[in-house]
């Protein structure tokens, strides 16, 4: 649920993002979560300020939801030091917190938890408890809800009275409580059959709170031989299913909220796993932590990070028993991950008893044919790796028959380019992600005959290389039951194709009836094979057909029973969907279709739904239709979707959008179509069909449309309007309309300036009469590319009168917008490419987050006389190149938190007052070159981060800086005309400092880097004549904290110093660049600590540096990411 909450509230969050806490509540790595959810990407910083810096950056001024799931803790100091940087976020922000610490469950709602648990499908009446008996379950379960749906799955095991009693019954309920495990749970796992006890306890390889789905976690099992072969046939899978299901009807796992296809174990199910695996499973929380023992390890796995160095690693060669090698992606980021080549050629061969091999996601280009000495590995995972050829340990016949035991070959997403020969002979493979059709000695199509335990899914590309159809008949694709997926590609371009023998391949690929999807991609046939619309393909539900650019129809796909989800996409010749794909009975057609997308059919003009025969109701179920890129496509929709709730059409020039019964309708857009038309007789039907809390509607280019519609859709949140015929039908529409009070929460106008013809016509438009007929709670109003507006916003402060964001774009005859035209309740105001806005005059109570761009006229902001507004929280003003001021003075700003100015040629100082500003955290000044000083008072204490970049007259920097305690990054760029630095220095607190200016270099220089003792990253550009870096003429000592080193432009530098590099044991990123005369590293080489290693135009390194054969290779091997020139090194 508090996912759901999380995904739920896109449209009212400018920032989403939700973390599970657990009982460990560590501010820095809850931070880093949190950062890593809202960015979508790695975090790897090492200290809670650092991350704190970057929070507060992306939810500057923002309105944010986080969501802090499962929350222990309730220590105040800490929640104190976790919020601190999300308190510069915007108004009307969220954090939602779940917790355990409640009320327990009544001792009625604790039996109605265990009943549903322990019988689930079957009657409960039918058996008959003592008042006795239901209380000492309910005392069991002490009222929580994890123990009764526990003691519930192990119950419903076991099919007699005197069998539950003795459970109930159990000593082991009064066994010493040495830990927070639950006694249920101890009891649940003692009460496992053997074969469960191996499947769960292997469990403990995976960290809290991870989502597994059913097949990864049983395809592992299988490779470590958990799962044995029993008398019957059944294959290895599906028991491995039944034991997953086993152990999820007893509670062990659960449905993850957020995806219904993934699992999660309980914290404290996953306590008891860790419990009961003792030392033979590691989970390595931490990039700098160490493994203790490793004698009896025998299961490795750790989370997935950008950079994955030697140290990483150290000591698992010293765990001869190690069956497991997995690196998991735990927090679901897509990211292109280095490991360093010294796991491949020298950890992995000393693992002889490995049965688990992922590489899933690293840059490795080759895997070492050492992997044949794995005898007993079982499971690779290449996939998304760059690998264009798998080793000739797989390839060679001699290598392979050490191999033969594989079950699981993930390669997809790779750059394999064909199946190496003999790939038939691993026969017990169960799981091929893909199958790259070969040309020539490559492995054809009719080498997966002998793969005859495949199963779930399978993708065959390059078929176009299978010219020889019983080559595809051999393949025995309807012979593999077990296959749920499958994918048929075809690669090269059409005209090198053959149309007539590509037929012929594709009706000899017929899976297995089993098959539940099947994708088709750019076959060159002018037709499909019969089959596939073959009503024994029963269990089909999802079908796409992309890109098959010759095919003139479609296949009777309205005859599988089971189909939920049809994508028709790229067919270029198409011309009409009809009848053909209703087979000969219409009785059935499209009974279960949920989805249906057509895209990209330029030839399709006719579409037979069946409102002309009609024959029979299709599409009874059908929730979301979506039509894009269908010029020529004529007529109108199905006029009768009781179960549509999504529509969108788009470029379908000559298509009317018809309306008769949608009753769950919430989602409408509609982009260039011919027409809007109401088939429903009265217009109640059509608001009617409309009435829900949450629904969208956005219209573009359907010219006139809009105003007939707009009164059946009272109760929209989101409006989008563009088209100036309809916009002239505003007024009157609105003024005889009564709006919901909470109805309508956003409103767009957009008027493309082709159809805009007279003036009177825009100013019609948007003039906003003084006519109250938007009584709302919040509104977003968007105006764009109105030629006609200059100032008349009156209307605003009337019709919006609780506007929260107004955003004006593009209307160039805009001058000014006078005082008090705004509604008190705005709190973002964005004006972009206004060309003749001379002055913005707002009221002292207006925005608190304050945007200009692009009004090349603005000269100032606001009027000589007028303060800025004293809610005003962020400034950012850009590309305004007369602006001669900001205001007189920083006045009752105290809420003021950041300022950005750039682009402000005209713009010679900065306001008086800064050092006032007691919220102020952020100054960056970009490319204002006529600035020449800062006022006299300095900053504020509270400032964190200042840049400066491309301020040519600027003379000095903002006085007493070592004053600010809160400083941390500093960043100077193209600013020559400042020669001094400030004679105090800095405050050592500062972690990144950027100087690209020799006169600052030598300042700081002489000033001395050591003293900046919390210092992470430096980047020096424009260095002095030294010969070398660190120069140990001038006792240069770097800050042993760095963790991030970048030197560019150092002219005459030869070498870098080995005293100087060798105090950097943290130093993780070393970028070189423009230096000429630099040969080589020092003899004992960079840190062992580097991760990532970056040389730009720096050619007789990079000479040296050649891999294999340069002669600091050795020194640099085992770095996981060396770039040279923008390439990596092993590209």
């Amino acid at each position: 649920m508090p996912r759901s909450a999380t995904y739920s509230a896109k449209r009212h969050f400018d920032v989403k993002a939700w973390v599970c806490v657990s009982d460990d509540f560590d501010v820095l790595s809850i931070s880093r979560a949190l950062l890593e959810s809202i960015t979508s990407k790695t975090c790897d910083l090492k200290t809670l300020n650092e991350v704190q810096v970057k929070l507060k950056i992306a939810v500057d001024g923002k309105r944010f939801l986080l969501v802090l799931d499962d929350v222990w803790n309730e220590n105040y100091n800490l929640w104190e030091i976790l919020k601190a940087p999300f308190m510069a976020g915007a108004r009307n922000s969220k954090i939602i917190v779940t917790t355990r610490h409640s009320n327990l469950l009544s001792d009625e709602d604790c039996w109605s938890v265990f009943v549903k648990h322990a019988f689930e499908r079957r009657d409960a009446g039918a058996h008959q408890f003592s008042e006795l008996f239901r209380k000492k379950i309910v005392a069991k379960c002490g009222g929580l809800p994890l123990a009764a749906s526990t003691l519930g799955g192990l119950l419903r095991t076991r099919h007699t009275e005197d069998a539950w009693e003795d459970i109930v019954s159990s000593k082991m309920w009064d066994l010493p409580q040495q830990t927070d495990i639950l006694a249920v749970l101890r009891l649940s796992y003692h009460y496992l059959p053997s074969h469960l006890k191996r499947c769960f306890t292997y469990c403990a390889i995976f960290p809290k709170d991870y989502e597994f789905e059913k097949n990864e976690l049983v395809f592992l099992w299988m490779a470590e031989g958990m799962i044995q072969q029993s008398r019957t046939d059944k294959l290895l899978e599906d028991l491995g299913n039944e034991f997953f299901c086993d152990l999820l009807s007893r509670s062990l796992f659960q449905q993850s909220s957020r995806d219904v296809r993934k699992f999660v174990m309980h914290d404290l199910v996953h306590d008891l796993a860790q419990l009961v695996s003792g030392d033979t499973s590691f989970w390595l929380e931490e990039a700098n932590k160490q493994l203790r023992t490793f004698e009896r390890i025998r299961h490795f796995s750790y989370p997935c990070a950008w950079y994955e160095g030697k140290n990483k690693f150290h000591g698992l060669n010293k765990a001869p028993g190690l069956r497991t090698f997995l690196p998991l992606n735990a927090r679901g980021l897509s990211t292109r991950n280095y490991i360093t080549n010294m796991v491949l050629l020298d950890l992995l061969p000393k693992l002889k008893k490995l049965r688990v091999l992922s590489l899933e996601g690293y840059c490795i280009a080759h895997i070492p044919n050492s992997i044949k000495d794995l005898k007993l590995l079982r499971y690779i995972n290449l996939s998304r790796t760059p690998i264009e050829s798998l080793p000739e340990s797989i390839s060679s016949p001699f290598n392979l028959q050490n191999l033969l035991n594989l079950h699981h070959l993930d390669i997809g997403g790779s750059f394999i380019t064909e199946m190496p020969s003999g790939i038939n002979r691993l026969k017990f493979l169960q799981t091929l992600s893909d199958f790259i059709v070969g040309r020539g000695i490559g492995s054809g199509s009719k080498d997966l005959k002998n793969l005859t335990f495949l199963c779930g899914k399978l993708c065959i590309s390059r078929l176009e290389n299978a010219n020889d159809s019983w080559d595809a008949r051999e393949a025995s694709l309807c012979d593999k039951k077990g296959l749920e997926e499958l994918s048929l590609g075809w690669g090269s371009p059409f005209h090198s194709r053959n149309e007539v023998a590509e037929e012929k391949v594709l009706d000899m690929l017929q899976p297995h009836t089993n098959i539940k999807k099947l994708e088709i991609t750019r076959y060159s046939g002018r037709k499909f094979p019969i089959w596939l619309g073959d009503p024994s393909f029963s269990n089909m539900v999802a079908l796409k057909l992309i890109g098959c650019e010759n095919c003139t129809s479609l296949p009777a796909v309205g005859m599988l029973v089971s189909l939920k989800e049809l994508t028709i996409q790229r067919m270029l010749v198409l011309r009409s969907i009809g009848s053909e794909i209703c087979g000969n009975d219409y009785s059935t057609l499209f009974q279960s279709l949920e989805t249906l997308f057509f895209s990209d059919l330029p030839e399709c003009e006719f579409w037979d739904t069946g409102n002309q025969t009609g024959y029979v109701e299709i599409f009874p179920r059908l929730v979301e239709l979506s039509i894009f890129g269908c010029p020529k496509l004529s007529g109108k929709l199905p006029d009768h979707l009781p179960a549509l709730e999504t529509l969108v059409v788009s470029n379908c020039e000559e298509l009317v959008v018809s309306f008769s019964s949608f009753p769950l309708l919430c989602k409408l857009e509609i982009y260039r179509c011919k027409g809007l038309v109401c088939s429903s007789p009265i217009d109640s039907k059509l608001t009617k069909c409309m009435a829900i809390s949450s629904c969208s509607l956005d219209i573009y280019g359907c010219k006139g449309m809009f105003g007939k519609l707009l009164k059946g859709f009272l109760p929209a949140e989101f409006l989008g309007i563009s088209d100036s015929q309809d916009i002239q039908l505003l007024r009157p529409q609105f003024k005889g309309m009564q709006f919901r009070e909470e109805a309508v929460q956003g409103l767009w106008i957009i008027v493309p300036p082709e159809e805009v013809s007279t003036e009177e016509n825009c100013t019609s438009l948007v003039s906003f009469p003084e006519v109250k007929f938007f009584p709302i709670n919040q509104l977003d109003l968007e105006i764009e590319n109105s030629g006609a507006l200059k100032s008349s916003l009156e209307g605003i402060m009337y019709n919006c009168a609780q506007l929260k964001s107004l955003n004006i774009k593009g209307c160039d005859s805009l001058e000014f917008i006078a005082r008090g035209k705004l509604p008190s309740s705005l709190e973002w105001l964005q004006i972009l490419d206004c060309k003749k806005l001379r002055c913005l005059i707002v009221d002292e109570e207006d925005a608190s987050w304050l945007y200009i761009s692009g009004c090349s006229e603005l000269t100032h902001l606001p009027s000589r006389t007028t303060p800025l507004p004293k809610e005003l929280e962020f400034l950012n003003i850009r590309d305004c190149p007369k602006l001669e001021s900001i205001a007189e003075s920083f006045h009752g700003n105290g809420r003021l938190k950041r300022i950005v100015i750039s682009d402000c040629g005209n713009l010679k100082s900065i306001t008086k007052g800064l050092q006032n500003l007691s919220c102020l955290e952020s100054v960056k000044i970009v490319s204002c070159p006529s600035l020449v000083s800062f006022p006299e008072g300095g900053l504020p204490s509270t400032v964190a981060i200042v840049f400066i970049d491309g301020c040519e007259k600027l003379k000095a920097l903002p006085e007493d800086m070592h004053k600010l305690s809160y400083f941390q990054i500093l960043r100077i760029r193209e600013c020559p005309s400042i020669v001094s630095f400030p004679e105090a220095g800095f405050p050592t607190n500062l972690t990144s400092l950027v100087i690209t200016d020799i006169k600052m270099y030598k300042a700081i220089i002489q000033w001395g880097l050591h003293r900046l003792t919390s210092l992470l990253r430096l980047y020096i550009n424009e260095g002095d004549n030294a010969e070398s870096f660190p120069d140990e003429r001038l006792g240069i000592i770097l800050p042993t904290s760095l963790t991030a080193l970048r030197i560019s432009g150092f002219p005459n530098l030869k070498c870098l110093s080995a005293m100087g590099f060798q105090s950097l044991a943290s130093l993780e990123s070393l970028s070189i660049s423009n230096c000429s005369k630099l040969k080589s590293f020092p003899e004992v080489g960079p840190p062992s600590s580097l991760l990532v290693l970056q040389i730009q135009d720096c050619s007789l390194l990079k000479k040296h540096c050649k891999r294999q054969k340069g002669k600091d290779w050795s020194k640099i091997a085992h770095i996981p990411c060396i770039m040279i020139d923008g390439k990596f090194i092993f590209d």
